[in-house]
């Protein structure tokens, strides 16, 4: 029983590694950017994913579409040919706070459920502490 099990199993896979068709692998990490920690003042907030077409088939990036409106993403307008890398560019508007936000890429891969695949930005974004130059510095007792 457990033969047959494992010969389905390799059965499936096969079938999965042998479709035609356009193929989109992203060159991020669990296809996530990580900001760290960033100062509001000191970045721009884009950020771009890259990716390659390991189809043999062109990669037609149909829609990307965020989760708010504090992330504007944008999509290649031609398609990319087998072999070939393209890129989505990912604007963050900076707002102070943690980053946590999801991006939906629509294409017509065939390794993904529904040509549907997350891409992700996290991070945080952090202010300058302003310093007072007029304000008297404290001193610790042992330096008196």
């Amino acid at each position: 029983m457990k033969k047959y099990i494992l010969l389905a199993v390799l059965l499936m896979n096969a079938a999965l590694f042998a479709q035609k068709g356009a193929r989109i692998e992203f060159k991020d990490k669990d296809n996530t950017i990580d900001y760290g920690t960033v100062n509001k003042d000191d970045d721009s907030g884009l950020r771009t994913f890259e990716f390659t077409n390991t189809g043999d088939e062109p990669l037609i990036i149909t829609n990307v579409q965020s989760t708010c409106g504090c992330t504007v993403p944008s999509k290649p307008t031609e398609p990319i040919a087998p072999g070939k890398t393209g890129k989505i560019d990912v604007k963050y508007n900076m707002h102070t706070g943690p980053i946590r936000k999801t991006i939906t890429v629509e294409s017509n891969a065939v390794n993904v459920e529904e040509g549907r695949v997350a891409i992700k930005i996290k991070g945080e974004v952090i202010e300058k502490p302003v310093v007072n130059l007029l304000e008297k510095k404290k001193t610790s007792p042992m330096m008196q």
